[in-house]
């Protein structure tokens, strides 16, 4: 052995050393650091499997009604207080949060409460949607808040979401028709420079869509109002 080898030994003796008084030292904390982590794990674990999972289950099996009594209009109030039977959405809202019935619920309620001309309960069930991806729940959700400001006079917050609808996810379907929106409430604002930025985008980015159809006279009266 070398010289220089023979030197190294003690001080990786000193190093090991050291690290094995750590350990014995702390090995009380490490422990109860261990078993908080695996409880956490355990409590996540059951919480989603135990919790979440039949709540989740149990709040799609009761919205189906309330989706039934949607598509007919004498019904529709049914649809937000439930028939006594079955809970309606604002119930299942309330009982079901965090679960995805729940979620799309405030998006059928935002709707509802919009055609009732309860523009506030529109503005706070629709502000309680999280954003699932979809391409066509996602813009409307966002436009119908952009609605519910408009009647409500807000035009800054609404300007704000129908922009956000119209480039959510952009369509020849709710993406026009959001813009059309939008260029409503520029007028609205005698804004009328960006309501005609807001038309011609709607000519040239979805000249297929219905709006692009009759936008040619949306333009012209915006132009004749610089």
């Amino acid at each position: 052995m070398s010289k220089d080898q023979k030197d190294n030994i003690p001080q990786a003796e000193n190093q090991f050393g050291k690290t094995g008084e750590f350990v014995q030292e702390n090995a009380k904390s490490l422990a109860v650091i261990a078993a908080a982590i695996i409880g956490l794990v355990l409590l996540y674990v059951g919480y989603q499997n135990f919790y979440l999972a039949p709540r989740a289950e149990k709040a799609a099996n009761e919205i189906y009604k309330a989706e039934e009594y949607l598509a007919i209009d004498s019904l529709k109030d049914k649809a937000i207080a439930g028939d006594g039977s079955y809970p309606g959405l604002e119930k299942i809202v309330e009982e079901y949060s965090n679960t995805k019935s729940a979620n799309l619920a405030n998006a059928y309620l935002g709707g509802l409460y919009l055609q009732k001309g309860e523009f506030q309960k529109a503005v706070d069930a629709l502000g309680n949607y999280s954003s699932t991806g979809s391409p066509v729940i996602d813009p409307l959700v966002l436009g119908m808040l952009g609605d519910a400001y408009s009647e409500l006079k807000d035009y800054s917050k609404a300007i704000t979401f129908y922009k956000k609808a119209a480039d959510k996810s952009p369509n020849t379907l709710t993406s026009p028709m959001f813009l059309k929106k939008l260029g409503l409430v520029y007028e609205e604002q005698k804004d009328f420079k960006s309501a005609v930025e807001v038309y011609n985008k709607i000519r040239t980015d979805f000249s297929e869509s219905a709006e692009a159809a009759t936008i040619d006279s949306y333009i012209a009266r915006a132009e004749a109002q610089q």
